[in-house]
């Protein structure tokens, strides 16, 4: 089946597709696909490393122009207006896009990619962990009862649970194109129980499974119904590449947890058959 006649992929209302992705130190991304501003930003870090990471993020965004409805090379960006600040400093939209066109976000992160396209605003965010001197540093950006939890366990524990919640907060930011501020220590984003206080009221935030080293979130406004998590190829962002299984991708009900933000680790796995499994490590 060629591109011209492939079916194009959808999503309805409480659809939720994340793409993640762990790029080839070896081979160098489709450059060509970016615009300038990109090449420009892209060429803005100062490692090569960082540069190919953000180059494949959203060259991998890109490719999934089958969700944006637009073909990868005719693809343009913006901000969306700020909502606490005004100005173009919001969640990235796609210039010309209509009203029902798929919200979309996308992080990077040390060697992970993370993608989220919904048709509701979405947000996402990977985080690779944190030493144990940063979460001393860092600690006070959490709610009171967040840096409780973070307390009560063992050291050892505590990197990857700073990120997880990081991963949260910047996830719901990005979401809600609010930015960064004092909002991150007034949200509570933790693990619940008796006597916790509220999450964050109209919004899904569930992890997503990305490997030891990471930690991953995703948060949507509304309801997140039906979720899919794909693992995507390196090669899916190299010239000549494309994002597999995209007119193929069967949502999953989400995994309730109680007591606790909801869980992807369920869901992994059921990609399309081409789609390759990769770990982020």
């Amino acid at each position: 089946m060629t591109a011209a006649h492939r079916p194009q992929p959808s999503l309805d209302r409480g659809d939720l597709a994340v793409w993640l992705l762990t790029p080839s130190r070896l081979a160098p991304p489709a450059w060509d696909e970016l615009d300038t501003a990109e090449r420009r930003r892209a060429d803005a870090f100062r490692l090569r490393g960082d540069r190919t990471l953000y180059a494949a993020a959203h060259i991998a965004l890109r490719r999934l122009g089958g969700y944006l409805r637009t073909p990868a090379r005719e693809q343009a960006f913006a901000r969306a207006d700020c909502p606490r600040r005004g100005g173009p400093h919001g969640r990235p939209v796609l210039v010309g896009a209509g009203p029902d066109a798929p919200h979309f976000s996308l992080s990077h992160s040390r060697g992970a990619v993370l993608v989220g396209v919904a048709r509701a605003p979405v947000g996402v965010d990977v985080e690779r962990l944190p030493r144990p001197e940063r979460v001393d540093v860092c600690r006070k950006a959490l709610h009171p009862w967040e840096r409780e939890e973070l307390d009560a366990l063992p050291a050892p524990d505590r990197p990857a649970r700073f990120a997880r919640l990081r991963a949260r907060k910047e996830a719901c930011l990005k979401g809600t194109g609010t930015g960064v501020g004092g909002w991150t220590s007034e949200v509570y984003l933790g693990e619940g129980g008796p006597g916790a206080p509220p999450r964050l009221d109209g919004w899904s935030v569930l992890d997503v499974p990305c490997g030891p080293g990471h930690a991953a979130a995703v948060a949507m406004k509304g309801a997140a119904v039906r979720t899919a998590v794909q693992r995507l190829p390196p090669e899916a962002v190299l010239a000549g590449g494309r994002v597999p299984g995209t007119d193929r991708l069967r949502l999953a009900g989400v995994r309730h947890v109680p007591d606790a933000d909801h869980a992807l680790d369920d869901l992994v796995g059921r990609e399309a058959p081409d789609a390759r499994e990769e770990e982020l490590l």
